[in-house]
């Protein structure tokens, strides 16, 4: 027995081990590893997208520096070996679920049209180099069809980094510097095709001193090409007809980058507007409301310095709202994360289930007060309890100044206002001012929160109240007799409730067996109605017995066995 079960493991175990290999071979294409080997494809594509059509236009560059041109394209083309590579051992998603299977991958890439494409960009077309020289970079144009990996490499950075809209510039620039050395790079070419220094339009003639320089003739090229694309002016006028056609191009294309890139910067504002407008509140409607109020300078003051607090220390009041898109579970592992040791700080939410303290936390409600501002004073309805993340809270006197005790970090107040704790001699009533320092940042729990949340977990509302009574027990403002009639009359009243239900569950009961009497003699007098109706349904009308009355005698006695037949029929059971 112990046998069998030894060799039935020993099989079962070479596959698991090997589909967990072929599982550690494929990459996640949300994960890090893939978007690492994503950035690192930007560095070939780059370079063939940037200097292949530079050397090409450029003769003296391609000619001295062959050799490292040749170690770089050999080097790009290495990489975009691998690339398929990797391609072949990236999983999608299907249902949700990663697909490690290297079948189903291979399979579902080779239907793709990047496969096509990354086949076409690896067309060893540099054999021709044998019958053309090495001196002609044109031929590697195949190289430009991997840019959708490009792409794909700055989507991936954008939807990661932390300043998006900084990247969207960089990016946008980076597009801006390669359509003018593009056309920088045909410029010169067009140049040279036309002849230099034919008239003042093309580069001039490379004889004179200074122009016969490779850098001077690339700044040139790229200094004419910015003032044709930006419209700035002040350029030669063409002479030839291929040049009015150059001219004419770069207009229309100088058009449609204004347009993108007007489109663009609008887009990068509008969204850290919105941001800004998601994270911090809108203090240009109050400040109108203010003005159109006539509020006094002080006041004012005071609540533009809270805007402008918000704003310098990025601090946000409206966590809510930002995360609202998240699915519920993630958002409360997020707000956990967060908020989780300031909650636990809390000695009447010590030693509750975590599920509760997940419900709590996204309760939380971040609050920023200024200084000499009043959190609560003595005497007003306690609604909700504060726990302090940062700065510092006074319990002060009457008069505002006198201090007490001053609050700190992770210390808390109110929790017991916004539980019902029978004999409480304070009740609801705040009993303490508390006035904050300097600018302090709360947390708000309401009560009417922490009542829905514990109305699910009743045990937790039970073991809570047991702390509560405990502290007031500790602070001498717990009326015992009041608990005691407090409970008594809680008793009675259940009491009361539940010979309520008895007596609705009687009542109850009676209703339905009136209704099924109803029914029942409902039924009875149906079934009386229907005989009557088949009864009277053969007897003959007025008109038909005086009919018979005149036809004789006759067929008088047959009419009246017939009817008597009829009568014996009656109506058919109705069970």
């Amino acid at each position: 027995m112990s046998q069998d079960t030894k060799v039935k493991t020993t099989e079962s175990n070479p596959p698991a081990t090997s589909k967990a290999r072929k599982s550690l071979l494929v990459l996640d294409p949300s994960g890090d590893y893939y978007y690492w080997w994503l950035n690192t494809m930007v560095f070939p594509v780059m370079y063939n997208l940037i200097i292949l059509v530079c050397r090409a236009c450029f003769p003296d560059l391609q000619h001295g520096y062959l050799g490292a041109w040749l170690v770089l394209d050999y080097t790009s083309d290495l990489l975009y070996l691998l690339d398929i590579v990797v391609r072949f051992h990236t999983g999608f998603l299907e249902q949700g679920i990663l697909v490690v299977d290297k079948g189903r991958i291979s399979s579902r890439y080779v239907r793709t049209w990047s496969f096509l494409l990354d086949l076409a960009s690896l067309m060893p077309t540099d054999v021709v180099y044998l019958r053309l020289g090495p001196h002609t970079p044109t031929l590697r144009l195949n190289r430009f069809l991997r840019v959708p990996r490009l792409f794909e490499a700055f989507d991936r950075t954008e939807t990661r980094t932390a300043y998006p809209n900084a990247f969207r510039i960089a990016k946008l620039m980076l597009y801006i510097f390669v359509v003018i050395h593009w056309n920088s790079c045909l410029y010169f070419a067009l140049s040279r095709y036309l002849g230099f220094g034919r008239d003042v339009w093309v580069y001039p003639d490379p004889a004179q001193p200074g122009f016969e320089r490779l850098r001077r003739q690339y700044l040139y090229s790229f200094y004419f090409s910015t003032l044709i694309l930006t419209t700035v002016g002040d350029t030669p006028p063409p002479a030839r007809e291929e040049e009015y056609l150059f001219m004419a191009g770069d207009f229309l294309l100088a058009v449609m980058g204004f347009a993108t890139i007007m489109g663009s910067m609008s887009s990068v504002i509008y969204n850290m507007n919105t941001a800004d407008a998601t994270f911090y509140p809108d203090h240009a409607l109050v400040k109108k409301y203010m003005k159109l109020q006539h509020v006094n300078r002080k006041l004012e003051r005071r609540v533009i310095d809270w805007y402008q607090h918000l704003q310098i220390n990025k601090k946000m009041t409206n966590e809510v709202a930002i995360l609202q898109h998240l699915p519920e579970r993630l958002r409360a592992e997020v707000a956990v994360s967060v908020h989780m040791s300031t909650l636990s700080r809390v000695q009447i939410f010590q030693n509750c289930e975590a599920s509760l303290l997940e419900e709590l936390v996204l309760k939380l409600q971040p609050q920023t007060y200024s200084p000499g501002e009043y959190v609560c004073r003595k005497g007003d309805i306690g609604r909700e309890m504060y726990i302090i993340r940062e700065g510092q809270l006074a319990v002060v006197a009457d008069d505002g100044i006198t201090q007490y005790a001053v609050l700190g970090a992770g210390l808390y107040f109110g929790e017991i206002s916004i539980i019902n704790i029978k004999g409480n001699m304070s009740g609801n009533r705040r009993t303490a001012n508390i006035k904050s320092l300097g600018y302090s940042d709360l947390f708000c729990l309401s009560k009417e929160d922490l009542k829905e949340v514990l109305s699910e977990y009743p045990q937790a509302q039970t073991v809570m109240e047991e702390k509560g009574r405990e502290i007031l027990l500790k602070m001498n403002k717990l009326d015992v007799n009041a608990e005691a009639a407090e409970i008594a009359l809680q008793e009675a009243t259940e009491s009361r409730l539940r010979g309520l239900d008895q007596q609705l569950d009687d009542l109850q009961t009676k209703f339905a067996r009136l209704l099924a009497e109803l029914e029942s003699s409902a039924l009875k007098i149906a079934y009386r109605v229907e005989r009557l109706e088949w009864q009277t349904r053969e007897w003959p009308m007025p008109e038909d017995v005086v009919e018979a009355d005149d036809e004789g005698e006759p067929g008088e006695g047959t009419s009246k066995d017939e009817e008597g037949r009829a009568s014996q029929k009656g109506p058919p059971d109705l069970e």
